[in-house]
């Protein structure tokens, strides 16, 4: 689950988490289920249409801790390797 952004090459944020999907580089999306709708309905959305596996988290705090990061996290993605 969360130990994924651990173990793999990740991006942490609306803008770069977008652009992962749109040049086919996310392998996998985690969207915090606690943040703003506005800004993670449309990432799903995305990634459906591209075919992108998402995983939805309970909170942002727990979601930027898993990233490495001292701050909340909406979403993040898992990059192919």
């Amino acid at each position: 689950m969360l130990t994924e952004l651990s173990q793999y090459p990740n991006v942490v944020g609306a803008k770069q988490v977008r652009r992962a999907i749109e040049n086919g580089t996310a392998r996998k999306v985690f969207l915090a289920h606690n943040a703003d709708p506005r800004l993670t309905e449309p990432l799903a959305r995305l990634c459906a249409d591209k075919g992108v596996e998402t995983e939805a988290v309970p909170a942002m705090k727990e979601l930027g801790r898993a990233c490495g990061i001292a701050v909340p996290a909406a979403v993040a993605a898992i990059l192919a390797g």
